[in-house]
């Protein structure tokens, strides 16, 4: 079974950055396409952005482009969301996920989950 933890979250400014990581373990993770999606109090889980398997192609909402960028680092098991010039939008829980069968924006689409990290961006 695979297993995500994100870390990274916290308080930050508007204007600010925070570097989101998500260690994977339990499966084969250069094989995985991944994803970040976030959920504010209230609302529904929205996609942030996702990454194919060796990082080639990258995929980003409207809201975090040009602003959010999405790496991963196989040899680590890792995957990374550098979020800047943070906006109070910005402000969630971020969640990443996992899921084998090619990149894709749908969070029904992703097998695994992480428990989330707190972003909140302050205004």
């Amino acid at each position: 079974q695979v297993q995500l933890v994100e870390s990274g979250g916290g308080l930050v400014q508007a204007g600010g950055s925070l570097r989101l990581s998500c260690a994977a373990s339990g499966g084969s993770f250069s094989t995985y396409c991944m994803g970040w999606f976030r959920q504010a109090p209230g609302k529904e889980r929205e996609f942030v952005s996702a990454i194919d398997w060796v990082g080639y192609s990258t995929y980003y909402a409207d809201s975090v482009k040009d602003r959010f960028t999405i790496s991963r680092d196989n040899a680590k098991n890792t995957v990374y969301l550098q979020m800047n010039s943070l906006k109070p939008e910005d402000t969630a829980l971020y969640y990443c996920a996992s899921r084998k069968f090619g990149i894709t924006t749908t969070p029904e689409r992703y097998s695994y989950w992480g428990q989330g990290t707190q972003v909140t961006v302050s205004s």
